[in-house]
């Protein structure tokens, strides 16, 4: 797609005293780049970089603006002038590329992980262990003065602004709504009481740091959980927050603590474009639309057809730096399409770790990338294998000037994710593909296909990489080739099909995969936002309370059980951010889960199968027709040692190094890091 296709997207937009250079904006993100060694440079090479790729106005991560409103004992905040000039090189950094940066300004209240939070009331939080102490009604206006006092160290440091974190669940939504709020002061009872935090954070704000001073407020359009606001109460919230001065309204999406998915892959994209739209309709000033937007094409109808002013995307800026200027200058197929696999933001984020982008791992790592030093030679470099491992090396090999030959010994490229994009929810890995297709034919690689590389095949190279993927694992149980017993890979490339009754052996990330891909109706792909709302439980009414319907648990297809040999629940080892997403909607599509078992043999049972196994020492046997084996992966080694045998040092990277799960954060950072060091 060329510019022209974005007309909308690409157009300037007035915010207060200020033009913004196209709609989009970099989102706010946790990163824990505040607290690494050499924090400003790193932050202002992270920054920087996006706004080189033409964003617009890019959010900090969030800053308490005093020490009860962090998210953790550690996380930023801004109360003195030697903090806020820690921070004076991030905003030049931008500002030097054309972009605008706001400083988010965010008390977490009773979601702080510390030994004593504050919210709005002592009501706990159902994901934080500790209970919250109401604030006094002084120490609200307290809290007031000190959200204004940071917006003043934000503009002493130089940003252009503060976006006011007001959604989520934090601590100025836990006053906007019953939930959370059971005062009786004057921050409490009333609509316009507990109303009343945000309104004066904003009008102190304004008047004190002036008309050129951009003011954001994030306000929650869809609050998603129960005593949550009505869309008129969000719409007068709107209304009440523009004439106390905000020039623009940002939009968030569910409270951390909702039971709905809000950003994770199983949500469609633009799933909560409405949201915006009602809030657009109740202002003036311009207003983001937000969540699951990752593509150029999205953002331009959603802007077209008046859904919002402008789009952010946050975690689509970890993905591809560029992705604006890739879609100013005709090249949206070379964008790095976020997955929202949440893999290596939030997952990260979580524990404790700094975030960066399992299709992207210069994200968050930009200052030590810049330094590493450019190839003092172009070589002739062979890379076996295009799986994520090999297509991320071969990539990043050739951007760096190297001439490089990919062999792969399957009929297209792709490897594992081929398997992963069959996977209802994970299609965007698809995307990844695309990218990965694209980027070799403009960089010039050369691809054999079909052509399993030996040794000396590999002749003439001057640096070989070993990326060979895995081999799926066949378990020693007799009866394990008797027809109906299928590979997982065979299951998800279609060269199998399943019958009505399946057993699946392997309750990993692929089994769950492969559970999700069985209890699937392919029909609701027709309309997967009408499907998501329906089986999640959204009412997209305006006169509903948080946004909640009852859940529409889906008819299954099949009936499937998921067979594990450990002792434990399945699914510990998913994502910390996607997996209980994965697993509700499994459990209400009526996933059977067994622990314990101890598998002993296969036979034919009639037109079907019997699985005899042991669950907890006691014997079972389950008649299905289908079994489908997911029991792990092992390393095709056999090009790695000839190689070694020969004396030929070539490094191993990916499943063929370490036959983990479908591991592509791991394969990409290897192959990315293995081309950056030939």
């Amino acid at each position: 797609m060329t510019a022209s296709h974005f007309p909308t997207l690409l157009s300037p937009l007035t915010v207060g005293a200020h033009t913004l250079r196209n709609r989009t904006l970099m989102g706010s993100m946790h990163t824990r780049l505040e607290t690494m060694d050499h924090a400003a440079e790193r932050l202002a090479a992270f920054y920087a970089e996006r706004a080189r790729g033409q964003a617009a106005l890019i959010v900090t991560g969030g800053y308490a603006p005093n020490p009860a409103g962090v998210i953790d004992p550690g996380s930023p905040v801004l109360m003195t002038e030697a903090q806020a000039d820690a921070l004076r090189p991030v905003p030049p950094a931008v500002h030097a590329e054309g972009g605008k940066i706001l400083l988010q300004v965010l008390h977490t209240g009773r979601s702080a992980r510390i030994a004593q939070p504050l919210g709005a009331s002592a009501r706990p939080s159902p994901i934080n262990r500790a209970v919250p102490r109401a604030l006094a009604t002084d120490e609200v206006w307290q809290t007031i003065e000190d959200y204004v006092h940071c917006a003043r160290l934000a503009h002493h440091a130089g940003f252009d602004g503060v976006e006011i974190m007001g959604s989520e669940g934090y601590l100025i939504n836990q006053f906007a709504v019953t939930r959370t709020n059971d005062r009786s002061d004057a921050f409490g009872g009333s609509e316009e009481n507990r109303h009343r935090l945000a309104v004066e954070i904003v009008r102190r704000t304004r008047a004190a740091l002036g008309p050129g001073f951009l003011v954001m407020y994030r306000i929650s359009a869809l609050d998603l959980v129960e005593g949550g606001a009505s869309a008129d109460e969000i719409a007068r919230l709107a209304r009440a927050v523009e004439a106390a001065g905000a020039d623009i309204l940002n939009t968030g999406i569910g409270w951390h603590e909702a039971r709905i998915p809000t950003i994770a892959y199983v949500v469609p994209r633009a799933a909560w474009s409405f949201a915006a739209a009602r809030v657009k309709r109740a202002v003036t000033i311009p207003v983001i639309v937000s969540n699951r937007i990752n593509m150029p094409q999205v953002a331009e109808e959603l802007l077209a057809r008046g859904d919002a002013d402008m789009v952010s995307m946050a975690r689509p800026f970890l993905a591809d730096a560029a992705f604006v200027q890739k879609a100013a200058t005709g090249r949206a197929d070379e964008i790095n399409t976020c997955i929202a696999c949440n893999q290596a933001c939030l997952d990260y984020i979580f524990s404790e770790r700094p975030a960066t982008c399992l299709v992207n791992p210069r994200a968050g790592r930009e200052w030590e990338f810049d330094r590493l030093p450019a190839p003092a030679v172009r070589r002739r470099v062979a890379v076996v294998g295009a799986g994520a491992a090999g297509l991320a090396c071969a990539l990043a090999a050739a951007h760096a000037g190297h001439d490089v030959t990919l062999f792969e010994a399957g009929a297209d490229i792709g490897g594992q994710l081929n398997l992963a994009r069959a996977v209802p929810g994970k299609e965007e890995f698809g995307e990844l593909l695309r990218y990965f297709r694209t980027g070799i034919a403009r960089a010039g690689v050369t691809v054999r296909l079909g052509c399993r590389a030996r040794a000396d095949d590999l002749a003439g190279f001057e640096r070989v990489v070993v990326a060979c993927g895995v081999t799926a694992r066949t378990p020693d149980l007799p009866g394990i080739d008797a027809p109906g017993v299928i590979g997982y890979a065979d299951l998800l490339s279609g060269r199998a099909r399943a019958g009505r009754r399946v057993a699946v052996i392997g309750a990993g990330g692929i089994g769950f995969d492969v559970a999700e891909f069985l209890l699937s109706d392919p029909a609701a792909a027709a309309d997967p936002v009408a499907r998501f709302h329906a089986e999640w439980g959204v009412d997209t009414a305006p006169a509903s309370a948080g946004g909640l319907a009852p859940e529409q648990a889906p008819r299954p297809a099949r009936e499937v059980t998921l067979l594990q040999r450990k002792p434990e629940k399945p699914g510990r080892s998913l994502g910390m951010t996607t997996g209980w997403a994965l697993k509700a909607t499994l459990a209400r599509r009526g996933l059977k889960t067994l622990s314990g078992c101890a598998y002993q043999r296969i036979e034919a049972a009639g037109a079907g199968l019997r699985l005899h196994l042991a669950v907890g020492g006691v014997p079972q046997a389950l008649e299905v027709d289908t079994i489908v084996v997911c029991a792990g992966q092992e390393s095709a080694g056999a090009l790695a040692a000839e190689l070694a045998a020969r004396g030929i040092d070539a490094p191993v990277i990916g499943g063929a190094r370490h036959a983990a799960e479908l591991d592509a954060l791991r394969a990409i950072d290897e192959g990315t890091r293995t081309a950056l060091a030939l």
